[in-house]
């Protein structure tokens, strides 16, 4: 079977017929979650304190979802308006840019916690025009992506690479552009389940103190990948329970931001509520 990037540019092969298809799935809908829960496992942030993440290829989103499930803030970029105009329909709560992630992005320093990227990085592998050489737009993607990191995070990008040349220019151009890190190999032994995440460090943290490579996925850790489906069923894709007052209020204010219809703010917002019984 013919890998997607082999048959057409990005924005050409998921059109509106292939973006719809891609977020009615139900397995493609639970491999793309479960990616983006452990991309969040690796991006090892704060807990129970909402972060401002970028996700590159954000597509659909579904990994988007995922971030609002745990209460956190994004922006998604994606080259495919199809695939937006599907996160629209979706009522995904980031805010959604169309952009080419070769071309790199013009964010300000410093602007995200952390970076996301589930199935999109390959693409930038393959030459679709003789302009588009993969070893500059890939300086140019990594250059951007450090560029509006804050330093000290990291950044997590989940690929599916063709060949082992495609792992070494990968790695390559990002350390040329500042990163450290490396690659987390999960489930190395299964043909399957193997999944490849480039987990890179943005400089040091504030304290100084280095950070170490997370430990990859092996088969005897499988048993708690499948606990973690059956509680993202079982919640129903509800949030965290962090919603303290501050983090509702910024909430708001961010919806208000985007146009949406919000409650005005009140003596009893972000306060608990008693059980109904």
């Amino acid at each position: 079977m013919s890998r997607p990037e082999h048959l057409a540019p990005p924005e050409v092969f998921y059109d509106d017929t292939e973006a719809k298809k891609y977020a009615s799935s139900s397995r493609m809908i639970e491999i793309q979650a479960t990616m983006t829960e452990r991309a969040l496992e690796l991006l090892a942030l704060p807990e129970d304190e909402p972060c401002v993440i970028l996700d590159i290829g954000c597509g659909s989103g579904i990994s988007g979802g995922v971030l609002d499930e745990n209460g956190h803030f994004w922006v998604g970029l994606d080259i495919s308006r199809s695939m937006l105009d599907v996160a629209v329909e979706r009522e995904a709560e980031g805010d959604l840019l169309q952009s080419d992630m070769g071309q790199g992005f013009g964010f300000r320093p410093g602007s995200f916690d952390g970076a996301i990227s589930i199935s999109a990085l390959q693409w930038l592998c393959n030459a679709d025009t003789k302009k588009n050489e993969p070893w500059k737009r890939l300086i140019r993607f990594f250059e951007s992506l450090y560029n509006c990191l804050v330093r000290g995070s990291r950044a997590v990008l989940q690929f599916y690479p063709e060949t082992s040349d495609q792992v070494e220019m990968i790695t390559a151009a990002s350390m040329k552009c500042g990163f450290t890190g490396g690659l987390v190999v999960d489930f190395p032994n299964s043909s399957k389940a193997k999944k490849y995440f480039l987990t890179l460090f943005a400089g040091m943290p504030a304290g100084g103190a280095p950070m170490r490579m997370p430990a990859a996925l092996t088969d005897e850790d499988q048993v708690s990948v499948s606990n973690r489906k059956h509680e993202r069923h079982h919640r129903g894709g509800k949030r965290k329970n962090i919603k303290s007052k501050d983090w509702i209020q910024d909430k708001k204010e961010r919806q208000r931001r985007q146009g949406k219809e919000v409650r005005n703010d009140s003596k009893y917002t972000g306060r608990r509520r008693k059980g109904a019984f």
